[in-house]
C-alpha cells in the first residue's frame, strides 16, 4: 500500500519526503484554509508541493457546474505534471470527469461513500476513488466496512483504464492496518496519523535498552 499525505502544510511534506515513504499527496479547501492560504498563492502553494513530492498532488476543484468544473480543472492540471484534479462525487461531477479524462486529465474523485458512487467514479474516468472512512465512523457506521465493499466491487470489473482505491478520511492507524489488509492501494493520512504509524512502545523500550546497555560498553 502507498502513502499519502493528506495536508498542505508545507514542512509537513517535506518531512515526510525525508523518510523516503511518501508516495503523493491530498490537498482540499480546508486543508489549505488551515494554513492560512490566500486564494492569490493557492497556484504557487500547489506548485510548490509538486517540486517536493515525486508523485500524484490531489488539487481540489471549488465549483459546482460541470462546465466551470472543467475550465478549473483544465487550469490546475496545467499548473504541474504530477497534478491530479479532485473533484467530488455528484452528477456534475461525474459529467466534468467524463470530459476532463478525454482530455487526458487525472481525476480523484473526492467524498465517496457507497459502492454505486465509487462504480460511477470509475466508469466516468476517474483514476482515483476516494471513500472516506471516518466520515462513516462519526455517525456510528463502520467505515471500514464500507470501504472493504467499494475494493471488491471495483475489483470485478476492467474499466480500461487504470482506478487506484484511496482510502481516506483516515483517523488512526488501526484505520491505516485495516485498509492495508483489505487490499487498499493507498492510504492518505494526516502527518500525525503517519507519525503515529511509526511509533510502538516496544520500539521505544527496546532502543532505550540498547542504548543503555551501549552506554555500559563505552565506560567498560
Amino acid at each position: 500500500m502507498k502513502f499519502f499525505l493528506d495536508t498542505a502544510n508545507i514542512a509537513e511534506i517535506e518531512e515526510a519526503a525525508s523518510w523516503g515513504v511518501l508516495a503523493g499527496v491530498t490537498t482540499n479547501p480546508s486543508l489549505y484554509a488551515r494554513e492560512g492560504g490566500r486564494l492569490a498563492d493557492f497556484h504557487d502553494h500547489v506548485v510548490r508541493i509538486c517540486e517536493i513530492v515525486d508523485g500524484p498532488v490531489s488539487a481540489e476543484t471549488v465549483t459546482l457546474k460541470r462546465d466551470e468544473i472543467v475550465a478549473e480543472g483544465v487550469e490546475l492540471a496545467a499548473l504541474h505534471p504530477n497534478v491530479v484534479v479532485k473533484v467530488p462525487t455528484m452528477p456534475e461531477g461525474l459529467a466534468a470527469t467524463r470530459t476532463l479524462f478525454e482530455k487526458g486529465v487525472r481525476i480523484n474523485m473526492t467524498l465517496c461513500f457507497t459502492v454505486p458512487q465509487a462504480l460511477l467514479a470509475a466508469r466516468s474516468g476517474a483514476s482515483y476513488v476516494s471513500p472516506f472512512i471516518g466520515r462513516f465512523d462519526d455517525i456510528s457506521e463502520d467505515g471500514i466496512e464500507h470501504l472493504g465493499n467499494v475494493i471488491a466491487a471495483l475489483a470485478n470489473y476492467d474499466f480500461g483504464h487504470e482506478v487506484e482505491v484511496i482510502a481516506a478520511s483516515v483517523r488512526h492507524p488501526q484505520h491505516v492496518v485495516s485498509a492495508a489488509l483489505l487490499g487498499a492501494d493507498i492510504a492518505t493520512v494526516p502527518f500525525g496519523v503517519l507519525e503515529k504509524c511509526v511509533q510502538h512502545p516496544l520500539s521505544d523500550r527496546g532502543r532505550e535498552a540498547f542504548l543503555a546497555d551501549w552506554e555500559k560498553v563505552k565506560n567498560s
